[in-house]
């Protein structure tokens, strides 16, 4: 589950922290609102995805406030190599029991010879 992806998207979108800290702060300092997502950019977990060369299992909770699906998407579409998402309509910012499963076989397969 991709987390700090998309700021500029989040930070409009998502009622909770830490992205309403960032819109809080760009509530008051108005001026400053392009230099501080440039400078997010830098640290934006869905532009490093671009980085990733491992195969990646991710995941997303339709509802989830903390990491919003959009910024998950935003990662995942960034991710050159083999790729799969887990898609929760229900889910918000955890996993369900049954993901862990998922994810030993994702490794599993991987990692026999």
């Amino acid at each position: 589950m991709p987390f700090l992806c998309d700021f500029q998207r989040a930070v409009g979108l998502s009622p909770t922290y830490p992205y309403k800290e960032i819109a809080d702060f760009l509530a008051q300092q108005i001026d400053l609102t392009d230099d501080v997502l440039n400078t997010l950019r830098y640290v934006d977990c869905a532009l490093l995805a671009r980085r990733i060369t491992a195969d990646c299992l991710f995941s997303v909770g339709l509802m989830d406030e903390v990491c919003p699906p959009s910024t998950v998407f935003a990662a995942y579409h960034e991710v050159p190599g083999n790729k799969e998402i887990a898609v929760y309509p229900f889910g918000v910012h955890d996993l369900p029991r049954g993901h862990a499963e998922r994810q030993l076989r994702h490794l599993r397969e991987r990692l026999q010879p």
